[in-house]
């Protein structure tokens, strides 16, 4: 194991048994070291490594601090490298959301207020019925990003925002290319909006991988 893993793993061992809890300043560099028997320089340097994801805050004149380890705060690591992947591989991308992002609109089914029902009926109410594909796009990620926000799961929120990267562009080139894809996707969102406010679960999941599945389909013919 190369000596800067074993330094990350040394920390991460740290963190998962206790030793070290959210919102802990770490002992001092030279104390950190001297008793996980590492090097100052790898230490260091897995501490680079860990604050990048999000797991240490390093603070300037202060010290460093474990995060909050908060689920949305470790997955916006994944948002990032999600950007890297190939166009080829957005619909292995669709392909989860597929699978996620229903669930989490039954779940919102059952729990969204109506003060949230009502803030996404006015969203969808504004976009007019001839948007640009960029307001589209815009409001349609907003409007997902509610519903999954009012399935009460911090993790699974997290989780569909870090993919959005990848299928917005695919929703891009949908909205740019297929005649119908503005008026079809306007009115998926009036069919999910309509089942979460008759709080039918079933209906909610199903118009969402509809709505999912379509441009999903669309990009496999096109690729």
């Amino acid at each position: 194991m190369a000596v800067t893993d074993e330094a990350i793993e040394k920390i991460k061992d740290m963190i998962v048994s206790g030793a070290l809890r959210p919102g802990d300043r770490l002992p001092k560099e030279s104390e950190l070291a001297a008793d996980l028997g590492l090097s100052r320089n790898s230490l260091r340097e897995a501490v680079r490594a860990l604050s990048l994801i999000r797991i240490l805050d390093v603070r300037q004149g202060d010290g460093t601090y474990v995060t909050s380890l908060d689920p949305q705060l470790l997955l916006e690591a994944m948002s990032f490298v999600v950007d890297f992947h190939r166009d080829d591989t957005v619909l292995e991308f669709l392909a989860v959301r597929r699978i996620l992002e229903p669930a989490a609109t039954a779940m919102a089914a059952l729990r969204i207020s109506e003060q949230q029902l009502d803030a996404l009926g006015a969203q969808l109410d504004k976009l007019g019925t001839e948007p640009s594909v960029e307001e589209l796009v815009a409001c349609d990620l907003e409007f997902h990003k509610g519903i999954v926000q009012s399935s009460g799961n911090s993790v699974l929120c997290s989780l569909l925002d870090g993919l959005s990267g990848p299928t917005t562009r695919a929703r891009i080139w949908r909205g740019l290319t297929q005649e119908d894809a503005v008026s079809r996707t306007l009115h998926e969102h009036r069919a999910i909006l309509a089942a979460l406010r008759d709080r039918d679960a079933d209906a909610a999941r199903s118009w969402a991988t509809v709505h999912i599945a379509s441009v999903e389909q669309w990009l496999r013919s096109t690729l």
